[in-house]
């Protein structure tokens, strides 16, 4: 039954302890206890019962509700964000350098679009700094 308390106190993790949050925990661990003690006396293995017991009691999505938790909001990933704009970056400049060795080889222009194409990858690691 230990892997049962395990798995309540994995599902309220997140979850800042009280009183309230105690007593609710103790009662779905209860429960859960009880599920698997009526599968074993049906006939079911022991690890079999606490499995299912896990998959019938699902989430606790609308107990934190109850609480008033609300879900985190997920940023975006600062590092995803940069390598995505090394990438773009390289890749504009690509063609900028393409555009100018094939249509005038003889003036070399793309230095000054790539300084500015450089700010956003720029910007971007400082965002990334920050966010450490």
């Amino acid at each position: 039954m230990n892997r049962l308390k395990n798995h309540v106190d994995y599902l309220f993790k997140d979850i800042p302890d009280s009183e309230q949050v105690n007593t609710i925990k103790q009662e779905i661990f209860q429960n859960l206890e009880e599920k698997v003690w009526d599968l074993i006396s049906q006939g079911k293995e022991e690890e079999d019962a606490i499995n299912k017991a896990i998959v019938d009691f699902g989430d606790i999505e609308e107990i934190k509700n109850e609480l008033g938790i609300k879900k985190p909001i997920k940023k975006r990933a600062p590092k995803l964000d940069l390598d995505f704009s090394i990438w773009g970056s390289m890749l504009i400049i690509g063609l900028f350098m393409f555009m100018n060795f094939y249509y005038t080889p003889k003036t070399i222009w793309f230095v000054y679009p790539t300084f500015v194409v450089l700010w956003w990858p720029l910007a971007l690691f400082f965002r990334f700094l920050r966010s450490k």
